[in-house]
Parts: C-alpha cells; structure tokens; sequence
C-alpha cells in the first residue's frame, strides 16, 4: 500500500479499540519471567555453552602478539577465537569500527577475543589467561582540544543557511550569544546485550537483543560473509535499547564465531555492564555556539545554532542544530556541524539523537533570551510560532499545535504563580523555582510490512519482525488489527522479532510505533478485500465488528469467513513525497518546579507536567509510560548522566551503574502528562505520530531554567552538579 495522498476516513476511527487506554498484552509474561530474553533461550537452545569477551586494553594501535595457550588449557575452556583463527569477516556498512579487533585496534574495550567454556564463570576466568602484547598509538580523546581540527561532515546537511545571519545579528536590539557543552552520555538500558548463538548445516540462528531484525540479518551477513537466507534472527523481547541495540554489537557476532568453533552448539554471551559502556556505542559529547537576536517585541530575527562533536574515523556527528531549524521563526537563519576524530568507542545514537542535545542548548538560550527581553518564556515562544518550515516558507507544517501545548502546559502546571525574579521563593532551605522548554522532535516514518491471518475459530494473527523494546508494540499491534478486523482484544495474537515474518520498520527513531502498525493496516486491509472477494461482498461497503463481516443484509461470521484452511494477506505501507510537500514533527511543552538547597546546591526536582500533540494517541497508558520515561531520561541528562572520558587513555571511566548516575524512583516524585486531541492525516493512515522520544525533548533545558530562577545561577555545562552551583551562589 502506497501512502502518498492524506488518509480519509478509515476503519481506524471508529475508536472502538483503538486510543483505549489498555494493559499491556505482554505484561503478565514480563512481570512472572515468562517472557523469553535473549540470555534465557534455554527452551529452544538447550546445553549451551557461555561465551565471554576479552577487549582491547588500549584504545589505538596494534596487537602485536596473542598468547593463548593457558586460556585453551583451563578448566572447561571449550575454545578461543581470535582474529587469528576467525577466519575471514567483513564490516558491515553500519558499523563505525569492526566487531573483532586485530591486527590493528579502533578503540577502547574493542573485542579481541572470545571464550567460549562449559559455564559462564569458567569463560569468563579464562579470559583473564590470555596474554596480548599491544603497540600503543597516540589517540585524540578530547573535544575540545580537537574542536578545531574538526571538519564538514561528508553526508547529511551539515550547513544550512537563509537569509543575512551575521547582518541581522549584528543589527538585533537584543542578542544572546553563548556556548553550551554536554557530555558523553551512556544508553544504560536495563538487559546488556546478550545473543544465544547455535549453527546447524551452514546456518546460522541468533536469538539476540536488537532493535532491528532486517538490519540486524544485513549486519550479520556483511560481517560473517554469509548470504542472509542462511541467517535467521529471532528477537520478540528486548529489555530496552534507547538506539544502542539499533545494530548488532558484538555480542552477536562474537557469540556466532564461538558456536561455529565449537561445531555448532550454542553459545549464550552477554555483555558486562562495562562492556556495554566502552565496547557498544554512546552518545557523543557535544560543544554548540547559540546566537539569537530579537526586535524588543521578542520577535527573533537572526539565529544561529553551531555544533561540533566527535567520532571514530568514518563516523558521523551528533546532530544537535536539527530542531533549531524547524522550532522557531525568524528570517535569517544559519546552522553547521563540524565533526573531530576522536578514537573514544563509537559514538551513535542514543533515545532523540540531535534533537535529545540540540534543545538542552537551544532552549537554555530562548530563556536568556527572555530575561534579557524581560519577557515571559512562555509568551517568547508563543511570539516566535510559525506554521510553516521557517527555511522553506511554501512547505506548510502538516499540523503545528505548538502554541496549544504551551498554553495548555502552563495551565495545568500553574505556570502563572511563577515569580520571574531568581531567588525570591523558599521552602525552608530550598530555593525554589519554576523552568519551561519547548519540546521538539521529527516525525520519521518507514516502510513497514505484517502478515494478518483468520483461523477457522475466528482467531485473528497478525506476524510482522517488528520488536518491542518495552515500548508496548505487542499492545499496540494487537489493537490495530482488532480495531481493522473487528474482534475483541483476546481474539487476536501478535507475533514479532522474527527475521521470517515481513520486514517492519523496526523500534528507532520515534518511527515504530506508527510505522508499524500502519503496515498492520495495510496487511488488514488487503485481508479484508480477500474476505470480502471470498464472500461476494462489495468491499467499498463491507463492515468488520463483533467478530462478523456484514453488507446490507447479510452477516456471516469470521470463521464461516475463512474456513478450514484459514485466510491470509501480506502487505506493507510505502510512505510517498509527503514529508517533502509537509514538515511534519511532534510537539510539546515542559514545565519543571525544582528545589535548590541553599547550603549545599543539591538539586532537586520537585514536579514535572507536560503538555504533547502527537498525532492520534493509539494507546493513552502506553503513550504516556513513554512520555514519563523520557521525561525521567531527561532529568538525568540534566543533573547527572556524564561518561567521564579519561583523556590519557581514551576509555570512559565510570563505566557501572554503580559510578554513571542515572534517575531512580526518589528523584521523581510527581510526572503529569496531557496529550492535546489531534490527528494528522499526513503523517499515516494511522493518523499518529511518534511519541516514545519528544518526551525527552527539552526537558533538561527547563531544569536548568528552573534551577536558574531558582538560585540565579546559569549554567551552561551539563550536567548541573552541585559543585558547579555551590560555586556561584551567593
């Protein structure tokens, strides 16, 4: 199904199922363990052996030497690969660096070998008797001292330009003009990466944690050199994945060499949490350069949004200026990304890549902005609204209820009780204060197939590779094809993350969910043509409900309707030139109440609300667990998420969940969500967007504006510890 003309009434707004706020159809198997993770495939890949990874102890150079002969002779070792004995692999074309190291060694943790033993602490002992000599390269591991080394970036759009920036800058009766940083950031999921491996007449089966199955079978036939009908991927639960799990890492592929050495039987390897940080991908650090000037009015008429980051050699960089060209008017506009070599592990993308950092910066400014306007931050922004793509202003935005987001969030949130002056409202020894951000994020659609199936009990399956991350895809997928076909919930059985079923368009980028099930509409659609063909029904008045298909007079049931041998259709939705004729992104609006202590300049959230216009809402409770838990990864970004880099050595050194802080349930003690009634025919026949990371959008800028009114003290360099507070107070 071609999706190139806006969506007109459909079977998916009758609502009967859809946008109901239902429990999650997976919940009950994940909260008793009978959800079946990567590690735990014992059920399908009995007597496994354990894998174990050895990773590279430098961050540049070369192995010179691999002694390992002490490892193959201990206890239980059933076999050690190397490069040395791997035999040939290539690097699949999303990989940054490959997945074995040798001769020569990318980067920090890179895996140099594999041991594979009858348990998990024997592989895992062995590793520790394996002597690599290295010769040490020098590396570039720091930002900053490589920031003017850093060069165009050869794909993408790295600069943008509309209008006389530098002229209408200079011109501006009111300019901010700062520097902003943020850090090297760690996805932290709660499952590693872990893979289950098995061989069997030159084929190989991986039961893995992956975002991506049709991505994942490319990865894994570039690297181990196989035609990708010989690889099967099985992937139905993954305990989150924020983009790390986007491509396979090496637990996949290392879990493979060490079952082919092995003759076959399967290997189970999962990565150790230090491992995911230095070994997998993170988000890269960036430095960004703001400027914005404003008539008095607040009307913005110059901005500028310069961003540099770093990555491996071939590479790509952090995308932080996205959002700026799309969020706010103004006439003269410039954006560029400059991207430095750094030999660090591979940075990639993690939950909003661009967007996620673009608007820590961007929005900290909008609020100097304000105050030096002396304006409110919310009626800045209102000011600064626009319905079109302010660089093509003949590209109208398919719906834009920014302004609605903004004023509905300040509402709830109390927003008008906020005193402008910093430092002016306590709590004891809290300083209090109140921050806002704009939230912005893309909407991003791919091409996405199912296969839906009517058993002779009126049973409706519906089979598709998409994968569900903790995101509610099962839910979701399961309420679209019982809102199409017209049975109840318990009628209809969802099978996902299987590379066998049709290619979806996978859990990334904000695009799963309606992505995904669109293509499950495209698939029940095609169905009900054959069931209504079948039957002699004209298929242009056929209706679907309680479990019968009906036309004029005549009802029959859907298992009189397919019969002993069943019915079944395949199709995926094509998305068309839409985006190109109409920008299409989510929007929303953040608004944060802190505390501040006054002896110490801890931080402390206090509440949070928020305010989101996304398309029709396909599941209010699930769509909401998103917005919450993006909201919460915002807190940490703001106030702790930092991937300390030792600049001597080139690896992260708080690489545990013991020393890299991330939000826990005590830090967030109030969250309202609200999402604003829309639909958007452009975006998918679904009418929906994306929701899982504009939630995320924005919210560690409204911290720190918070912090600010609060205390008074700016800062520009996250995140905003204590240290960096207690040093500017008063």
């Amino acid at each position: 199904m071609k999706f190139d003309t806006p969506a007109t009434a459909n079977p998916t707004d009758r609502m009967k199922v859809l946008g109901k706020p239902l429990d999650r159809v997976d919940g009950k198997l994940k909260t008793t363990g009978t959800a079946h993770y990567a590690y735990e495939r014992n059920d399908v890949a009995p007597n496994a052996a354990y894998g174990y990874i050895l990773g590279a102890a430098i961050a540049k150079g070369r192995i010179e030497s691999i002694d390992t002969a002490d490892a193959k002779a201990a206890p239980g070792v059933l076999a050690v690969v190397t490069y040395e004995n791997a035999g040939k692999l290539g690097k699949a074309k999303n990989h940054t660096a490959r997945m074995l190291a040798g001769p020569e060694v990318q980067h920090y943790d890179q895996a140099v070998a594999v041991v594979v033993a009858e348990t998990f602490e024997q592989a895992r002992a062995a590793t520790k008797l394996l002597r690599v000599n290295y010769a040490r390269a020098k590396g570039n591991f720091d930002l900053a001292a490589s920031q003017g080394s850093a060069t165009k970036p050869k794909s993408g759009n790295p600069d943008t330009a509309v209008g006389d920036f530098a002229g209408a800058f200079a011109k501006a009766a009111v300019k901010v003009d700062e520097r902003y940083t943020t850090p090297d950031q760690s996805h932290s999921m709660m499952e590693p990466h872990s893979t289950t491996a098995a061989w069997k007449d030159g084929k190989l089966t991986l039961w893995t944690s992956n975002q991506m199955i049709a991505w994942a079978v490319g990865d894994m036939s570039e690297t181990l050199l196989l035609p990708k009908e010989s690889i099967h991927v099985m992937s139905p639960y993954v305990g989150g994945g924020f983009g790390s799990k986007l491509w396979v890492r090496s637990d996949a592929v290392m879990a493979a060499l060490g079952s082919r050495a092995i003759g076959g039987r399967p290997v189970k390897l999962a990565l150790a949490r230090p491992q995911v940080m230095n070994n997998t991908t993170h988000r890269p650090a960036t430095i960004q350069r703001l400027r914005i000037g404003a008539q008095k009015d607040g009307k913005i008429t110059a901005i500028a949004h310069e961003s540099w980051s770093g990555d491996l050699p071939g590479g790509g960089p952090e995308t932080a200026p996205n959002a700026t060209r799309l969020l706010y008017a103004g006439a003269n506009r410039m954006t560029a990304t400059r991207l430095a070599v750094l030999d660090l592990p591979e940075g990639n993308a993690m939950r909003a890549p661009g967007e996620a950092v673009g608007l820590l910066a961007l929005e900290a400014a909008m609020d100097e902005l304000a105050e030096k306007l002396k304006m409110d931050p919310v009626q800045l922004r209102i000011v600064n609204d626009t319905q079109v793509d302010p660089e093509k202003p003949s590209r109208q935005f398919s719906q834009r209820d920014l302004v609605g987001c903004l004023k509905t969030g300040a509402e709830r949130f109390g927003w008008n009780k906020r005193n402008p002056v910093p430092g002016q409202v306590r709590d004891g020894r809290w300083l209090v204060g109140m921050g806002m951000a704009s939230a912005f994020r893309d909407n991003v659609t791919m091409k996405s197939g199912a296969r839906v199936g009517i058993d002779k009990r009126g049973v409706v399956t519906v089979a598709t590779d998409m994968t569900d991350i903790g995101t509610g895809s099962y839910t979701i997928i399961a309420q679209t094809a019982a809102e199409m076909i017209g049975v109840p919930m318990d009628k209809v059985i969802v099978l996902l993350g299987d590379s066998s079923f049709p290619a979806s368009s996978g859990s990334g980028g904000q695009w799963g969910g309606n992505s995904a099930t669109a293509g499950v509409y495209a698939a029940c659609m095609a169905l009900r043509e054959r069931v209504a063909q079948k039957l002699g029904f004209n298929s242009t008045d056929v209706v679907f409900e309680d479990g019968k298909v009906k036309s004029g007079n005549r009802s029959v049931s859907l298992s009189e309707a397919a019969g002993d041998a069943g019915l079944s259709a395949e199709d995926s939705i094509e998305f068309g030139d839409l985006t190109k004729t109409y920008a299409q992104a989510t929007f929303g609006a953040h608004f944060v109440e802190v505390g501040v202590d006054s002896a110490t300049g801890e931080i402390r959230v206090r509440r949070m609300s928020g305010a989101f216009a996304a398309g029709r809402i396909l599941n209010p409770k699930s769509a909401r667990s998103q917005v919450i838990g993006a909201m919460t990864m915002g807190v940490g970004a703001a106030l702790m998420e930092d991937a300390v880099v030792d600049t001597r050595f080139g690896y992260f050194v708080n690489h545990d969940l013991a020393e890299y802080h991330v939000p826990a349930h005590a830090d967030i003690p109030m969250q309202d969500v609200f999402f604003m009634d829309e639909l958007d025919e452009k975006s998918s026949p679904m009418k929906a967007k994306g929701i899982g990371e504009l939630g995320l959008c924005g919210v560690g800028a409204a911290i720190a504006n918070a912090v600010y009114n609060a205390c008074g003290v700016r800062i520009r360099e996250y995140p905003l510890t204590l240290d960096k507070v207690i040093g500017k107070m008063a």
